[in-house]
């Protein structure tokens, strides 16, 4: 029997190609979302949707109450690191704060299952090893700091409350649905970036930092097809779950920067020029997951996450999708 799932952060970029699949799979997801950075266009046909606040303490009553919510999967944060570190008084507001206030609700209307949205991030500066999830977290940024704070709000509700959670640690979340893509102002995701140079909307891909100790110097990340993430979303819903748990969904091998650009290349057939910067503050060398816990808890693998598939669905959706969902 399909959930009832209320989808906080349903009109962003993974969350709409989780409702997507919520649908698909026969369950019902209700959209909660305050349209700050997602988009209308992008929540599927027929799909409640219900523009509000995760803060709003009267809004979410309502939603659960009237909805017959019996799961949340929470995607809505503000998800910039260069923000974070300009504006962490934000950060905390939306994404530790507020979510208090959606975590609250959620247990007082009597939800007992928690997915939650956290990031990679949560480990900080790590050496060139795929990360386990039990390495410790050491974030080096506000926005790293808020994933882990929720994570550990989802901890006390299983100790006090019985709650059973998720903390699904996505590595690089990448590529298209065929309704849903990327669409963000402004865009710092590399593939993107990369494809708007393909475009000609750019005239070439800036590469911060070429001199990092990797392979071509330039940092190495494990990037994840968007329909890998939202399949262990689904897959979430009805795994047997003790407690708050984490699990990182990652392929288990990186990509450079510049293996990014050349497969760009090959999959598009255009030119994609290339800029040398400095390095950013705070950015890793090398960001790779570890991913046999989900596999144990969730009989999940990423089937999606060649570079050339992921690269080929966000071109097909760009080029169909020129202005975003503004077209």
């Amino acid at each position: 029997m399909g959930h009832r799932v209320l989808v906080t952060g349903g009109a962003g970029y993974i969350g709409s190609v989780v409702v997507e699949q919520l649908l698909a799979r026969g369950h019902v997801p209700i959209v909660l979302d305050d349209l700050s950075t997602g988009h209308r266009a992008a929540i599927a046909p027929g799909v409640a949707f219900v523009q509000g606040n995760v803060g709003d303490r009267r809004v979410l009553e309502d939603v659960f109450h009237g909805q017959g919510v019996d799961a949340l999967m929470h995607f809505a944060a503000f998800a910039l690191v260069a923000e974070s570190v300009a504006n962490p008084a934000k950060y905390h507001a939306n994404n530790v704060a507020a979510g208090r206030v959606l975590l609250d609700a959620a247990v007082a209307a009597g939800v007992r299952r928690v997915i939650f949205s956290s990031s990679c991030t949560i480990y900080g500066h790590r050496g060139a090893e795929p990360i386990g999830e039990d390495t410790p977290a050491a974030p080096v940024n506000p926005y790293g700091e808020t994933k882990l704070e929720f994570e550990r709000m989802l901890g006390v509700a299983a100790r006090t409350q019985g709650v059973a959670s998720i903390s699904l640690r996505y590595f690089n979340a990448a590529g298209a649905s065929e309704r849903c893509g990327e669409d963000h102002e402004p865009e710092t995701h590399l593939i993107p970036n990369v494809l708007r140079v393909a475009q000609g909307r750019a005239p070439a891909l800036e590469v911060y930092g070429t001199d990092y100790p990797t392979p071509d110097g330039t940092a190495v990340r494990d990037y994840i097809h968007v329909l890998d993430l939202a399949d262990a979303h689904i897959r979430a819903l009805d795994a047997e779950l003790d407690g708050a748990v984490a699990v990182n969904l990652g392929t288990g091998t990186g990509s450079s920067v510049l293996a990014i650009a050349e497969a760009a290349r090959r999959v598009t057939g255009r030119a994609v020029a290339t800029a040398a910067r400095p390095r950013r503050p705070g950015d890793p060398p090398f960001l790779v997951a570890a991913r046999g816990r989900a596999e144990r808890l969730l009989g999940w693998r990423p089937r999606h996450s060649s570079l050339e598939e992921i690269i080929a669905s966000a071109w097909a959706w760009h080029c169909a999708h020129p202005l975003g969902y503004g077209n």
